[in-house]
């Protein structure tokens, strides 16, 4: 007899005579009740066993973490609390669980412990929930782009280049580490490397995502991204997934037009398909929020802070105007800000951006128009010389979500800001040649994918948001 997902059964317009049902035991009470979950939902389907006619060998091997199979009577549930429950008639055991030693018992564990069981730990109600949402987040984001007409393109994950230029790649080499070749100058000598040069895993597939969209007009990517950043803070990852339009003949406006249609969009199908699970994780967080000191506490609860973003047009202010609100603001003036704004010029912290959303503003915000020291060398310098036109989009409880500009679309301007870097022309050879050769206006942004799901879920550190997380000193599973 072929199974039926929980979630359908719990979902039976009406009782049902036989069906059968799989999945992994949450619970095993009275010598009667299962609580059977199979992934399909957070909720489980209770199971009632004809115990006196079970052998005894048998409950003894339903425990927590045990694999069963059930068949039996759909009927109305007696109790509370769910629509339908299984009157079993038989019942197999598919795979046994110790459970003494299962870690994932029915109580509350801490996130640490359970990053530690990252392998089990999606057996647990949060971690469902939070990977259901992660998968249909991941789907929104292609139904989007794929309904407006955008081409998907599979940028390289070993790559020659530094998107950023920050230097904190991750090498790729097939060369030996007790006999590396050197060249006369005791370098090491890339030549006898695998690719004929020095590669590294790529930080963003930005660049070569401009030279399709030079043909194909729209394009976007989403893949793995890597930062060899020797960081520990709940907001970083050393591998972590991008998302990255890039749009020809769009200029700033277009591109920030875009991003909200797009970050809209994608939270508003969310909202929509994951209602049973968003309403379970906004329960998780309040019960958390309860024994946070006041001042950390967030303001809203979870689904009324997702409506917020849908609610409200984000509040387009340049990075000017902002300086001057968070320099004459009270946290500031009174030193209360970790990072005093001082001058003009200053990169803005989490703390500013999300005083600017959560307190000033009440609303999500695009800065752009930022100096152009502090940016990277593809963005389009301005008239005045010292700003490009960047943007960023702030959320509360976050800060910064998207990143963007307009790209720097001429070529002499482009080859000056790369000699002031330092950036080597020649191994840029090629997104140099698209100024050449057709030049147009383009824009483009990017949204660390976890970083949203982040936000969708009301998670604070975002190695609770990826299956398995990679951060310095951690590559377990």
């Amino acid at each position: 007899m072929k199974h039926t997902k929980v979630k359908d059964l719990l979902n039976s317009a009406s009782t049902q005579q036989e069906v059968n049902a799989k999945g992994w035991v949450r619970t095993f009470r009275n010598n009667q009740f299962i609580a059977l979950n199979d992934g399909s939902t957070i909720n489980n389907i209770q199971c009632v066993v004809d115990f006196e006619n079970t052998p005894e060998e048998t409950l003894k091997r339903i425990t927590t973490g045990a694999a069963i199979s059930v068949t039996g009577n759909l009927v109305e549930s007696q109790g509370a609390g769910q629509k339908f429950e299984i009157q079993v008639t038989n019942l197999q055991i598919l795979g046994d669980s110790d459970a003494e030693k299962f870690p994932m018992q029915p109580k509350k564990h801490s996130l640490e412990f359970l990053r530690e069981n990252a392998h089990l730990r999606v057996r647990t109600n949060a971690f469902g929930a939070i990977m259901r949402v992660r998968s249909v987040l991941s789907f929104a984001v292609h139904t989007y782009f794929q309904n407006k007409g955008f081409v998907y393109v599979n940028t390289p994950i070993i790559t020659g280049s530094d998107a950023e230029g920050a230097g904190e790649m991750f090498k790729v080499t097939a060369l030996p580490f007790d006999k590396t070749p050197r060249t006369e100058e005791g370098k090491v000598n890339y030549k006898e490397d695998f690719f004929g040069k020095e590669t590294n895993l790529t930080v963003s597939g930005q660049l070569e995502a401009e030279t399709y969209a030079m043909a194909l007009g729209q394009v976007y990517t989403f893949g793995p991204t890597f930062r060899a950043e020797n960081s520990n803070t709940s907001r970083h990852l050393a591998e972590f997934w991008m998302i990255e339009p890039e749009v020809a003949f769009n200029d700033l406006n277009d591109n920030m037009d875009l991003a909200e249609d797009f970050i809209q969009y994608v939270i508003k199908y969310t909202i929509d398909k994951c209602q049973d699970d968003l309403k379970f994780l906004e329960g998780r967080l309040t019960e958390e929020e309860k024994v946070k000191p006041q001042a950390e506490r967030s303001e809203m609860p979870l689904l009324e802070k997702l409506n917020f973003v849908l609610e409200n047009n984000f509040k387009r202010v340049s990075y000017t105007e902002a300086i001057d609100i968070l320099r004459n603001c009270k946290p500031n003036k009174n030193k209360k800000f970790n990072y005093i704004i001082d001058e003009w010029g200053a990169d803005l912290q989490s703390e500013h951006e999300r005083y600017l959303v959560e307190k000033h503003f009440k609303c999500p915000v695009i800065l752009f128009d930022y100096p152009a020291n502090i940016k990277a060398f593809y963005m389009r310098l301005n008239e005045d010389g010292k700003t490009v036109r960047a943007m960023d989009i702030l959320f509360p409880g976050i800060g910064e979500i998207v990143g963007g500009s307009q790209r720097e679309e001429r070529y002499d301007v482009l080859v000056e800001k790369m000699k002031a870097l330092g950036i080597d022309e020649e191994e840029l050879w090629w997104y140099l040649d698209t100024r050449r050769f057709g030049s147009a206006v383009h824009s483009g942004f990017g949204l660390g994918f976890e970083r949203l799901v982040l936000f969708v879920t009301g998670m604070t550190n975002i190695r609770d948001v990826i299956p398995f997380p990679r951060t310095p000193g951690s590559a377990e599973f």
